[in-house]
C-alpha cells in the first residue's frame, strides 16, 4: 500500500488561552515605553504614563514602583509656579504627554499637562525618586502642552556646541494648543549650561513654528524616531484656515542641526487619491526577505532589501471615517524623495520637471524662495543659514503608495516582527482587538491576538518584549502581555496548517504544532510543515488497495516526498505490527504485516466490507499519518440483491467468483476451475431467468406469464417455483415449455395505491429453496385509480385496455366488465364554478369543475354562463374534470314594464361532443363591484404602505383577476375578499406630496373601478436625531428616534446587519419591531447581537415600511464585565457598590436596573467601572422558589440588568436589627401630617377666593375688547404664520458690492461732516492756481515732515484741544484729516494714538470716572481710534463679516418691501421699529410686471411690486431688479427714468402726481398702480429721460419735490386726520380711545413676524463679529491687550470698567456705526424705512455689549421687548468673545507694525493725502497759538520746529508771515 501527503481544509477555530499577565490602571493610560534592558534582552521593564500616575513595571507587568503625578492645583491662565494668588486654580488632572528613556544617565524624562507642560527627571530604576523639577524657570521650560487633545512626541538625541561640547538633548514635536508656545519642533537640553537651564529650548528656529495670528496649521504628531543621522517626525496637519482637510507629512532633519536648516517636510499619500489622509500610528522595522522581494517586485517602492528599514503607518480617512488602511514607506524611498525636493530648491528654482515642487511652510514670505546653485544639496546635506528653510513638498510631489491592507473600523496601533524572513504585522483597532496580518504580496488577516476584547481602543504604543516572543497590548486602562503565537494549542496537523500562521508549523516527528526552532531536526526536509503553505503527510495509496478478510499478508504504504525514519510501526485498529521503510525515487514505502482474520472485525450488515483505521507511527508513539484500510467479504456481496445472488457476486468491486454447485460466493481463486465456476465480472455466465411476457399485467385478472432461462445446464430436470414480494404468501409452480422457455399461470393481483407499479419475481429451486438469478420485472396497473369518470377512462392509453363499465360505474380492465362499453359517456356533470361572481363587463376567467366534460379540448362545443357565451380557454383544459372559459359582458336587459327586476344570475351550461349538455346547480352572478373607501388615505413616497379598500361587492372575480394601482403606480394585492388589501409601490412622480391620487381596482380585462382622490403620497419620514447612540451587544436598550412623518408608517423595525469578515460568516440580520410610535417619536429596544465582536462591521438601519435609514454613528459595545462583590452584608441604609468594567459605554444610571431578591433597588451612580446601588429598606423575598423554600439561608441574589442583559453579580444578606415598636412610629408620623394638611386647606381656600374676584374683574375688561379685536387678531396671526414660513429669497444672486478702500475711508471719515459729499476730501479738489502748484506741493511735503515729528504733532493737538471754539465736530474732522495725512506711516500714527490714549486714560482714572473713557468721540484721539479700527478692520469686513452683514441688509430690505410702505410718512407694514409701523390695515395685492427696458433689446424682466406702491416706489423696485448686478452708484436714478404703460393702442406715462390724481378734502393722494388700474402681468416700458442727477442729490426725497409743485397737501396710504376728524374724535368717549389704542397695539405682532423671519441673519452677523474661535483681526487682539495692560497699571480699574473700555473701543465705536450705515462699506442706498429697522438691531447690539441688566416691564419700549429673550445669549457671546481674545497668543508690536506697514503700502497711493495736508494746514493757520506752544517746549526748540512751520506758512500763503 502507498501513502500520500496532501493537505485537507479544516475550519479555523479560535483558541482558548490560559491566564495572561495583565496590569490595570485606575486612570487612562497615555504613554508606555520600554526600558533599555527590555530592548537589549535582559528581561526588561515598562514605564507607564497615565493620568495622575506613573508606573514602573517588570516584564510580567507587576508594579515595581509607582508615583502620583496629579491632580495638581493649576489653571491654564496662570503662570507657574501656581500659588494662592492664582484664584482660578483648581485641582487639574495631569495627563502624561511624553515619556523618554535616557539610559546612559539612568534617567526617565516625564512631561505632563499641568503647569504649562513642564517636565521632570526621574530615576529609571525607581520612578518614585524625583531627580529634577523646577516650575520657576518661566516660559523656556514649558515643553509639552496643557491641552489633552494636543499630541506630543519626542526622541533622545545629542547636540554639539561651536566649541565642541557635546550634550544629550531630546527633540520634541508638539501640536499647537491655545496656551502653548508656537514652536512645533524644539530641542531641549537636560542640564544647566551657560545661560541655558534644564529643559531650555536651545535652538531658536523661528521658522519652524505655527503662525501666531491664526490657528493655521493644526498639527497632530504621531511618531518620532532616529535613523542614519537623521531625526524624523510623522504628523498630520491642515494646509490653512479655510481647508480643514488633514494631510500626512514626514519631516526630517539632521540630528545635530544647529538651526533646523535641514528641516524638510514630505507629504505621504496612502492611496493614489490620498483617501487615507490622517496618520494614526507608526512603526519602523526591517521587512524580512519575503516582504522585501514582494515590495521590490511591485515596482512602487524602488529596490528594497531585507535589511532596509521600512516605516509602517496606519491611516484613517476623513472622506470615509468607517475604514482605515496600512501603508508601507521604505526609509530609503522617503530619503530619496527628500533629497530630490531639497535639490530642486537649492539648485533648480524649486522645480522638478518644470513644475513647482517646493514651498516654505509656516511663513508668509512671498519673495522667491529657491535659487539655482548647482550641487548644493550634496555639498550641504544638512542645509545652511544662507540656504532656504524650512521646505515642504507640494501636494503633486507627495510620496504616494497604495495601501497594503484596508479594513473597516479604525486601526490605531501597529507593530511589525519578522519570523523566518516573513513579516507579521500586529494591528490594534479602535474596538480593542489586535489583528495578526501576514505581510506577503497579498497581506491577509490570519487571526486575532488572544485576550478579552473590552471595546476600548488600542493605544498606539504596541511593544514587543526583548526576544519578540510576547506583545504588550495597551488599551485605555489595561496592559496585557500576550504571546505572539499560540501554535501549541493546535493538536493535529490539519488544524495547525490551517491556522496560516507564519510562526507555526507541524513538527512531524514530534507530532505537535510548534515554531520552527522548537522542532528538532527541523532543518531536514519535510520534518516541519510550515503553516501558511505546506500540506500534512497523507497516505496516498495502499498496495494492495484492499484484502479479503480471510487472508493475511504484508501490506506496503507509500507516501510522497517524506522523511526517512528508522523506527516505524503500523496500527490496524487495535493490532500493532512493525513496519519496514524503503525509499525508491523519493517515494517512501512502509511495509506492514496484517492481523489474523480472527482479529479483523465482523462485516457490518448491509455492507460487503469492513473499514479498519490505519496509523503509521514513528518511535512507536508519534502518529505521522493515518488512513482507512478495507477488508472485504465476498460471502456478504449477495446481500445487495437477494434475487440475483450470482450477478451480485461477480459484479462486486472485490473480484469475487460464484460456484453454482455450492451456490456460494468466494474470493477469486485461479486454481479452481470448471463449468460450475463463474469468474469475476462475467455476469452473463450466471444461470438466470429473464425476458418476461407480457410486460403489462392488470389488477384483479390472472394472466399467464412466460419467460426465458439461460445457463441452466447444471439445473437440468430441477423444478422451480416463482414468487414476488407483493404476494408473499403464495408461490406458483413454474412450467418448462422448452429448453429455455418457461411459464406460470400468473396471479390475480390486488393493488390500488398508484396507477402503475413495478413487480419483480424471484425463482427458487423447489427442493433446496436456493434462489436462481431472476431479472423478471413486469408493470402492474389499475384502471380505476385516477379515472373516476367515463371520460377519464376513455382517455386512458389503449395498451391498458381500460373500459367504462356502466354496471359498476367504474373504469376496469376489459375482461372484468360483463357489459359492453357504451359509445358515449353520460352527460357532463358540473359540481362547482370559481368564481361565483363576475363584473358586468365580463372578461374574467371562470373555472368550471365537474366530470365527463370531454376527453380532449376539442370535445367542448359551447359554454354559457348566466345565459352569456363564455369563450373556452383551450390551453387551460383538464380532461373531463375542469374547463376554463372567459365570460363576456352581462346581458343588457331592455327596459320593460314587467314588475320583477331583471337579474344577472344564472346557471352554467357546458355542451360537449355528441350534443350532451350539463347544467350546474351552482349559480353564477354578474354584479358591479363598487370600491368606495381607502384606508389609510396617505403614505410615504417610498411605498410599502398596506392600504385597505372597502366598498360593495369587492369579492367579485378572484384574486388573480384583480390588479390595483394608485395614481398609475402598481399596488401589490395581498388579500382579496369583502375588503381588498394591497401594498403600495414606490412613487415615481416629481411632486411630493403628490396630489390626491385615484385608486384604481381593475377586474379582469374590461372593468376598471376608481376611487377618486383617495390616496396621497406624502414625504418620506425623516429622522432628525436618535438617542442614546450606543447599546451593549445584549440589546434591550430603549432607543428613541426623533423625526417626523412616522404616523404614516405601518411597520417600523430596527435591524442590525452584520457584514461577514474573515472570522464570522453569520450574516442574518437581528431585528426588533417598534415598541411605541407617534408622528415624531419611535421607540425601539436595541436588537441583541450575538455574532460579532467587531462592532465596526455592524450596520444599524431603521426599516420604516419601504424607507431604509442607516443610523450612522450608532455603536455596539461588548457587554460589561462584573467583578466579585467586595461586601456581601447590607443594612437598611447602606449602599451596594458593584465594580467591573465598561458600564458607561452604553448605559446610564436612569436606565440600569438592579434587584436584590425580588425587590428593585435604585441605581444612584453609574460610572464606567462602578455602580452604586441603594439597597431596599426592608429585606425582600428571594427571587427563585427554590431559595424561598430553603429557609436556612438568608442569602439573596444581586442581579444587575442592562437592557436584555442580566448578570448575577453575587449574593448579599441583611444584617439583623432590633425592631422599633409600631406604637411609637404611628403617632410620630400621623400627627404632624394631619396638622400640615389642615394648614394647607385653609391657605388654599383663602387664595382661591381672592383669585376668583380678580378673575371676574379681568374677564369683564376683556369682554369689551374681545369683539373688536377678534377679527383683526385672526388676520394678524395668519399674516404672522405666512411670514414665518416665507422663504427668504436668494441673496447671493450678484456678488457683494463692496466699496473700494478709498470710498470706504471717505464715507467713514468724512461723510458725517458738514459738507457731506461735497467735502473737498471726498471730491479731491482744492483751488490752487496752476503757477503755484509746484510750490504748494513742496510746502505740503515740508508740512508732512513736520507732522511726522512727534513733538510737533502732540503740541499741535494739545493746542487745538485747549481752544474752546475747537468743537467736537472740528475735532473729529481734524482727526480724520490726520488719519489720511499719516496713512503712509500707520505705525507712527498708532504710536501717537497710544501716547494720547495713555494721557486720556490717566486723566479719567484720576478724575475717578474711568467708565466714561471712550464713551463719545469728544477728543481727537477718540476719533483717531475710531478711524484706526476702520482701517484695520477693512480686510476683515471684506473676508468675514461683510457677507453676513450684506445678507442681513438685503433680507431686511426684501422683508420691508414685501408689504406696503407709506411713501410720505415713511411707515411700513413690515418693520422692526414700532414707531415706523403702519398702523392701518391696507388692502393690497402682489403684481408681477413684465418690464421692457427701452433700447436694450426685447428681453423682459419680471418684477414683483404691490398695487398700492407709488410710481416712484415701482420705479425703484424695477431699477433694483433690472440692474441687480450693478452696484447702486452705477444704476440709473429714479428721476432719470420714465415709466410707460401701454394697455391699449396708446401709451400712458405713469407718475406720482398728474391731472388724474384723486382728491380727498384738501388732501391729494399719490398715484399708485391701483389708481391706474394696472393688472397682473402687465407690460411696462422703462426709458431714460434727458436730465439726470448726481448720486448725492438723489438722496433728497422725490415726493417732496413733486409736492412743491402742487398747492395741496399730498398723502399716500394713510391720510393725516384733519380738523373735522379731530373735533369728532374729541367727542368720543375715553373708552373708545382706549379701544383704538389697544387695537393699534395688535399690529405689534408684525414686529415679531419680521423679527422671526430675520432672526437667522441677525444671529449670523453677530456670530461673525463676536467669534474668537475663527479669525480675530490682529488689531483687535493688539488693542485689547493694550487695554488689559493699562487696567493692570491702574489699581482702581475693575473688570467691569475694562469691559466698558473694550465695548466703547470696538463694538460701539465701529460695529454699531457699520451696522447703522451699510452704505459705509457697500455700494447701496439705505432707505429711511430700512434705516429705522437697522437702528433697532444696532440698539440690540449695543444692549448686548453693556454689563448692566435691563429690567423689562410692560412700559418698556417695544424694541427692547422684541429682543429681550436673545439679549442674554448675545451678552454671553460678547463675554466669550472678550475671554477668547484674552486667551489668544499675543500680537507683538513687531507683528502689528508689519501688519500696519502692509496696509500703508497697499492703500496710501489711493487717498487724497495732499488735500488732507492742505486742510490740516488751515487749522495751523487758524489757531496760531501753536507757535507759543512750540516756543515753550525745549524739544521743539532743539528741532527748530517754529522756524520750519513759518517756512511752510510762507510758501503756502505766498507771503512772509509771523505765524
Amino acid at each position: 500500500m502507498s501513502f500520500a501527503l496532501v493537505a485537507l481544509a479544516t475550519v479555523y477555530l479560535s483558541p482558548s488561552y490560559g491566564k495572561m499577565a495583565e496590569f490595570t490602571s485606575d486612570t487612562l493610560i497615555n504613554n508606555v515605553v520600554a526600558g533599555p534592558d527590555l530592548r537589549k534582552g535582559q528581561g526588561g521593564r515598562l514605564y507607564v504614563g497615565a493620568v495622575n500616575a506613573l508606573y514602573q513595571l517588570n516584564q510580567n507587568l507587576e508594579v515595581e514602583s509607582r508615583t502620583e503625578t496629579g491632580p495638581r492645583r493649576d489653571n491654564r491662565q496662570c503662570t507657574p509656579p501656581v500659588t494662592d494668588a492664582c484664584e482660578e486654580a483648581v485641582d487639574t488632572d495631569n495627563h502624561n504627554k511624553l515619556l523618554l528613556v535616557h539610559a546612559a544617565r539612568d534617567v526617565l524624562v516625564v512631561c505632563g499637562s499641568v503647569f504649562r507642560g513642564i517636565c521632570s527627571l526621574r530615576n529609571l530604576s525607581n520612578v518614585e525618586q524625583l531627580l529634577y523639577f523646577s516650575d520657576t524657570k518661566g516660559e523656556k521650560s514649558y515643553v509639552a502642552s496643557a491641552e489633552e487633545s494636543v499630541s506630543v512626541v519626542g526622541v533622545m538625541s545629542y547636540f554639539t556646541t561651536r566649541d565642541g561640547a557635546n550634550f544629550t538633548v531630546f527633540l520634541v514635536g508638539k501640536g499647537y494648543g491655545s496656551h502653548d508656545s508656537t514652536k512645533l519642533i524644539s530641542t531641549r537640553i537636560l542640564q544647566d549650561f551657560g545661560d541655558w537651564v534644564v529643559f531650555d529650548s536651545i535652538i531658536e528656529a523661528s521658522a519652524v513654528q505655527a503662525n501666531p495670528f491664526v490657528l493655521r496649521y493644526l498639527h497632530d504628531f504621531r511618531f518620532a524616531f532616529k535613523d542614519g543621522g537623521f531625526v524624523y517626525f510623522l504628523f498630520s496637519r491642515t494646509l490653512g484656515v479655510q481647508d480643514t482637510k488633514n494631510f500626512t507629512f514626514i519631516s526630517r532633519m539632521c540630528e545635530d542641526d544647529q538651526g533646523y536648516y535641514s528641516y524638510t517636510e514630505l507629504q505621504l499619500n496612502c492611496s493614489a487619491a490620498n483617501k487615507y489622509n490622517k496618520a494614526q500610528a507608526a512603526y519602523v522595522a526591517t521587512p524580512g526577505e519575503v516582504l522585501a522581494q514582494s515590495m521590490t517586485s511591485s515596482g512602487q517602492y524602488g529596490r528594497v532589501s531585507a535589511s532596509d528599514k521600512v516605516l509602517f503607518v496606519t491611516f484613517t480617512s476623513d472622506e470615509d471615517p468607517s475604514t482605515s488602511a496600512m501603508c508601507m514607506f521604505p526609509l530609503q524611498f522617503i530619503n530619496n524623495r527628500l533629497v530630490e525636493i531639497i535639490g530642486a530648491c537649492y539648485s533648480h528654482h524649486g522645480n522638478i520637471n518644470d513644475k513647482a515642487a517646493v514651498y516654505s511652510p509656516y511663513s508668509s514670505k512671498s519673495e522667491e524662495l529657491c535659487s539655482e546653485k548647482p550641487d548644493m544639496a550634496l555639498k550641504y546635506k544638512c542645509g545652511a543659514e544662507f540656504l532656504p528653510s524650512p521646505l515642504a513638498s507640494k501636494a503633486e510631489f507627495a510620496l504616494t503608495v497604495e495601501p497594503s491592507l484596508v479594513r473597516k473600523g479604525h486601526m490605531t496601533a501597529v507593530a511589525v516582527a519578522v519570523e523566518m524572513e516573513h513579516a507579521v504585522a500586529f494591528l490594534g483597532t479602535a474596538t480593542g482587538e489586535v489583528l495578526k496580518v501576514h505581510l506577503s504580496a497579498h497581506p491577509e488577516v490570519y487571526g486575532r491576538a488572544p485576550g478579552e476584547v473590552t471595546g476600548d481602543k488600542v493605544n498606539k504604543n504596541l511593544l514587543f518584549d526583548a526576544d519578540h516572543q510576547h506583545l504588550y497590548i495597551t488599551t485605555e486602562k489595561k496592559i496585557t502581555k500576550v504571546p505572539v503565537q499560540a501554535c501549541h494549542l493546535k493538536t493535529d496537523c490539519h488544524s495547525c496548517v490551517n491556522m496560516k500562521d507564519p510562526y507555526c508549523g507541524w513538527c512531524v516527528l514530534e507530532g505537535r504544532c510548534t515554531r520552527k526552532q522548537d522542532c528538532s531536526r527541523s532543518l531536514e526536509d519535510n520534518t516541519w510543515l510550515w503553516s501558511p503553505n505546506q500540506q500534512c503527510v497523507q497516505i496516498q495509496a495502499f498496495s494492495p488497495p484492499n484484502l479479503s478478510c480471510r487472508k493475511t499478508q504484508q501490506v506496503g504504504g507509500s507516501s510522497l516526498s517524506w522523511v526517512h525514519f528508522l523506527l516505524s510501526s503500523c496500527v490496524f485498529g487495535s493490532f500493532r505490527t512493525g513496519g519496514v521503510v524503503t525509499v525508491d525515487d523519493g517515494r517512501v514505502e512502509v511495509t506492514c504485516s496484517l492481523p489474523d482474520p480472527v482479529q479483523i472485525p465482523a462485516t457490518p450488515d448491509q455492507q460487503d466490507y469492513v473499514s479498519v483505521p490505519v496509523q503509521v507511527l514513528v518511535n512507536n508513539v508519534i502518529e505521522v499519518t493515518s488512513g482507512k484500510y478495507h477488508f472485504y467479504n465476498c460471502a456478504a456481496t449477495v446481500r445487495k440483491n437477494q434475487n440475483t445472488p450470482c450477478i451480485s457476486c461477480v459484479t462486486s468491486q472485490w473480484g469475487c467468483q460464484w460456484n453454482t454447485e455450492s451456490h456460494s460466493c468466494s474470493d477469486s481463486d485461479d486454481s479452481v476451475g470448471g463449468n460450475h465456476i463463474v469468474k469475476p465480472q462475467q455476469p452473463e455466465s450466471c444461470p438466470q431467468f429473464e425476458s418476461p411476457e407480457p410486460l403489462l399485467i392488470p389488477v384483479g385478472f390472472e394472466i399467464p406469464i412466460s419467460f426465458q432461462g439461460r445457463n441452466l445446464e447444471n439445473y437440468m430436470g430441477r423444478r422451480f417455483s416463482i414468487g414476488t414480494e407483493l404476494m408473499k404468501t403464495t408461490e406458483e409452480e413454474v412450467t418448462q415449455e422448452s429448453t429455455s422457455r418457461f411459464r406460470f399461470t400468473g396471479y390475480e393481483f390486488s393493488y390500488d395505491k398508484q396507477q402503475e407499479v413495478n413487480v419483480s419475481f424471484h425463482i427458487k429451486q423447489s427442493d433446496s429453496e436456493k434462489r436462481i438469478d431472476s431479472t423478471l420485472t413486469v408493470v402492474l396497473y389499475n384502471c380505476s385509480v385516477g379515472r373516476e369518470d367515463c371520460s377519464l377512462c376513455k382517455h386512458a392509453d389503449t395498451k391498458y385496455q381500460c373500459v367504462w363499465c356502466s354496471a359498476s360505474r367504474t373504469c376496469v380492465y376489459r375482461e372484468l366488465c360483463p357489459t359492453p362499453q357504451p359509445d358515449q359517456c353520460p352527460d357532463p356533470e358540473i359540481t362547482d364554478i370559481v368564481p361565483r361572481y363576475g363584473p358586468l363587463n365580463g372578461r374574467i376567467s371562470v373555472t368550471i369543475k365537474g366530470s365527463n366534460m370531454g376527453i380532449k379540448k376539442e370535445d367542448i362545443r359551447k359554454i354559457t354562463v348566466a345565459r352569456v357565451d363564455c369563450v373556452h380557454q383551450e390551453d387551460r383544459y383538464s380532461v373531463s374534470t375542469s374547463v376554463v372559459c372567459e365570460i363576456g359582458p352581462a346581458r343588457r336587459v331592455p327596459p320593460s314594464d314587467l314588475p320583477f327586476e331583471p337579474t344577472n344570475s344564472g346557471a352554467v351550461e357546458v355542451e360537449v361532443e355528441g350534443g350532451r349538455r350539463g347544467t350546474s346547480k351552482v349559480v353564477f352572478t354578474y354584479r358591479d363591484p363598487k370600491p368606495t373607501t381607502v384606508q389609510p388615505a396617505k403614505g410615504p413616497a417610498a411605498g410599502g404602505t398596506v392600504i385597505t379598500i372597502g366598498g360593495e361587492n369587492l369579492d367579485t372575480a378572484t384574486k388573480d383577476d384583480v390588479t390595483v394601482s394608485v395614481g398609475g403606480f402598481p399596488c401589490e394585492v395581498l388579500s382579496f375578499g369583502k375588503e381588498i388589501t394591497c401594498k403600495t409601490g414606490r412613487y415615481r412622480g416629481q411632486k411630493v406630496p403628490s396630489d390626491q391620487l385615484t385608486v384604481t381596482v381593475k377586474y379582469g380585462k374590461n372593468t376598471t373601478k376608481d376611487v377618486p382622490a383617495a390616496y396621497q403620497y406624502s414625504e418620506n419620514p425623516k429622522i432628525t436625531d436618535y438617542y442614546p447612540k450606543a447599546s451593549f451587544v445584549c440589546g434591550g436598550r430603549r432607543i428613541v428616534v426623533v423625526g417626523n412623518g412616522f404616523d404614516l408608517i405601518q411597520t417600523a423595525t430596527m435591524k442590525v446587519l452584520p457584514s461577514a469578515d474573515e472570522f464570522s460568516q453569520n450574516t442574518a440580520p437581528f431585528v426588533q419591531t417598534a415598541l411605541t410610535k407617534n408622528d415624531t417619536h419611535l421607540q425601539f429596544y436595541s436588537p441583541p447581537v450575538n455574532c460579532c465582536l467587531d462592532s465596526q462591521s455592524l450596520r444599524i438601519v431603521l426599516q420604516l415600511d419601504n424607507v431604509m435609514e442607516e443610523l450612522k454613528s450608532f455603536d455596539y459595545h461588548p457587554d460589561p464585565t462584573f467583578n466579585k462583590l467586595a461586601k456581601n452584608i447590607i443594612t437598611e441604609t447602606s449602599i451596594i457598590i458593584v465594580t467591573g468594567r465598561g458600564f458607561s459605554k452604553a448605559m446610564t444610571a436612569k436606565e440600569a436596573q438592579a434587584f436584590v431578591g425580588d425587590a428593585s433597588c435604585h441605581v444612584n451612580i453609574l460610572q464606567d467601572d462602578k455602580l452604586i446601588l441603594e439597597a431596599p429598606s426592608s429585606q425582600p423575598r428571594s427571587r427563585s422558589k427554590r431559595q424561598r423554600r430553603d429557609t436556612t439561608t438568608d442569602l439573596l441574589e444581586l442581579v444587575v440588568k442592562f437592557g436584555h442583559g442580566e448578570w448575577m453579580v453575587g449574593s448579599v444578606y441583611y444584617a439583623r436589627k432590633d425592631d422599633i415598636p409600631l406604637a411609637i412610629i404611628i403617632p410620630a408620623v400621623i400627627v404632624p401630617m394631619l396638622l400640615f394638611i389642615a394648614i394647607s386647606v385653609y391657605c388654599y381656600r383663602r387664595k382661591s377666593q381672592q383669585a376668583e374676584r380678580e378673575y371676574e374683574k379681568v374677564k369683564h375688561q376683556l369682554e369689551n375688547l374681545e369683539e373688536s379685536v377678534r377679527d383683526r387678531c385672526k388676520k394678524e396671526f395668519t399674516d404672522l404664520m405666512i411670514e414665518m414660513e416665507d422663504h427668504t429669497s436668494d441673496l447671493s444672486e450678484g456678488r457683494i458690492p463692496f466699496l473700494d478702500y478709498k470710498t470706504y475711508t471717505d464715507r467713514n471719515f468724512f461723510l458725517p461732516s458738514i459738507d457731506g459729499a461735497k467735502d473737498p476730501m471726498i471730491t479731491g479738489r482744492i483751488q490752487i492756481p496752476e503757477v503755484r502748484r509746484a510750490t504748494v506741493a513742496q510746502a505740503l511735503n515740508q508740512f508732512s515732515n513736520l507732522l511726522n515729528s512727534k513733538t510737533f504733532l502732540i503740541n499741535f493737538i494739545r493746542t487745538l484741544e485747549s481752544r474752546p471754539d475747537f468743537n467736537a465736530r472740528s475735532r473729529g474732522y481734524f482727526a480724520s484729516l490726520l488719519t489720511v495725512a499719516l496713512h503712509g506711516k500707520l505705525e507712527y500714527y498708532t504710536d501717537i494714538m497710544r501716547t494720547l490714549l495713555l494721557e486720556l486714560m490717566d486723566e479719567h482714572v484720576q478724575n475717578k470716572n474711568p467708565k466714561l473713557m471712550l464713551r463719545r468721540s469728544e477728543t481727537v484721539v477718540e476719533r483717531m481710534l475710531c478711524n484706526w479700527m476702520s482701517i484695520c478692520l477693512y480686510q476683515f469686513l471684506r473676508d468675514t463679516a461683510g457677507e453676513p452683514l450684506y445678507k442681513l441688509y438685503k433680507a431686511l430690505k426684501h422683508q420691508v418691501e414685501k408689504g406696503p410702505v407709506d411713501a410720505k410718512v415713511k411707515k411700513a407694514k413690515y418693520t422692526l421699529n414700532d414707531t415706523g409701523l403702519l398702523g392701518d390695515d391696507v388692502e393690497y395685492s402682489v403684481l408681477t410686471l413684465q418690464v421692457l427696458v427701452h433700447g436694450e433689446g426685447p428681453d423682459v424682466t419680471p418684477v414683483k411690486v404691490l398695487n398700492c406702491d407709488t410710481i416712484t416706489q415701482v420705479k425703484e423696485k424695477i431699477i433694483d431688479q433690472v440692474y441687480r448686478n450693478l452696484p447702486y452708484s452705477q444704476r440709473p436714478k429714479v428721476d432719470s427714468v420714465a415709466l410707460e404703460w401701454r394697455p391699449g393702442s396708446t401709451g400712458q406715462i405713469l407718475s406720482d402726481l398728474d391731472l388724474t390724481s384723486q382728491k380727498e378734502g384738501c388732501w391729494k393722494r399719490l398715484n399708485t398702480l391701483a389708481h391706474y388700474n394696472v393688472r397682473d402681468n402687465a407690460t411696462l416700458v422703462l426709458s431714460r429721460v434727458l436730465h439726470t442727477q448726481s448720486f448725492h442729490q438723489q438722496q433728497d426725497n422725490h415726493e417732496e419735490k413733486n409736492a412743491l409743485l402742487e398747492d395741496d397737501n399730498t398723502f399716500h396710504l394713510v391720510r393725516p386726520a384733519d380738523e373735522i376728524d379731530e373735533v369728532k374724535s374729541k367727542r368720543g368717549s375715553m373708552k373708545d380711545k382706549a379701544m383704538t389704542k389697544a387695537i393699534t397695539e395688535i399690529y405689534l405682532t408684525r414686529l415679531l413676524s419680521v423679527k422671526g423671519t430675520l432672526q437667522q441673519f441677525v444671529d449670523d452677523f453677530f456670530r461673525s463679529v463676536l467669534c474668537s474661535s475663527s479669525v480675530v483681526p490682529p488689531a483687535v487682539k493688539y488693542f485689547f491687550d493694550f487695554l488689559d495692560e493699562q487696567a493692570l497699571r491702574h489699581d482702581n480699574v475693575e473688570e467691569e470698567t475694562l469691559h466698558i473700555w473694550k465695548t466703547n473701543s470696538l463694538p460701539l465705536r465701529f460695529w454699531v456705526n457699520i451696522l447703522r450705515n451699510p452704505h459705509f462699506i457697500f455700494d447701496v442706498h439705505v432707505t429711511e424705512v430700512v434705516d429705522a429697522s437697522l437702528h433697532v438691531i444696532a440698539q440690540t447690539f449695543m444692549d448686548a455689549c453693556t454689563k448692566t441688566e435691563h429690567k423689562l416691564s410692560r412700559e418698556s419700549p417695544s424694541n427692547k421687548l422684541l429682543y429681550a429673550k436673545e439679549i442674554s445669549t448675545y451678552k454671553k457671546m460678547v463675554d466669550d468673545y472678550y475671554k477668547g481674545i484674552r486667551q489668544m497668543i499675543p500680537v507683538s508690536d513687531q507683528d502689528m507694525n508689519t501688519h500696519l506697514a502692509e496696509v500703508s503700502r497697499e492703500h496710501t497711493d489711493k487717498l487724497n493725502t495732499q488735500v488732507a495736508l492742505h486742510q490740516l494746514y488751515q487749522y495751523a493757520s487758524k489757531y496760531y497759538d501753536i507757535i507759543q506752544s512750540l516756543d515753550e517746549d525745549p524739544a521743539a526748540q532743539n528741532k527748530q520746529l517754529t522756524l520750519r512751520l513759518q517756512q511752510v506758512a510762507a510758501a503756502l500763503e505766498n507771503k512772509v508771515t509771523d505765524l
